[in-house]
């Protein structure tokens, strides 16, 4: 049972890494929005929003990744199923 307030921290954790993750997609969205918006009213020539919309996109995935997919701390269970392998 000792384990208890250890798991609770890292659920906190890993819900509040998901909401932040949301709220960077949100932010995303809107920011390259208007970026796409602004280089539409100045004359649509070069779409230099790219830059933004790809670069930060890769900084997105790295963050969707370590919020959804981060690894789980190794178990007694982990351990005892890689020795019985």
């Amino acid at each position: 049972m000792s384990d208890q307030p250890d798991a609770r921290t890292a659920a906190i954790r890993r819900i509040k890494a998901k909401r932040d993750f949301k709220t960077h997609v949100v932010i995303y969205v809107v920011v390259n929005l208007m970026l796409v918006a602004i280089w539409a009213i100045s004359g649509a020539g070069f779409f230099w929003p790219v830059f933004s919309i790809v670069f930060w996109a890769v900084g997105l995935v790295f963050n969707g990744w370590s919020a959804f997919y981060e690894s789980k701390p190794i178990s007694e269970e982990d351990i005892r199923r890689e020795m019985g392998e």
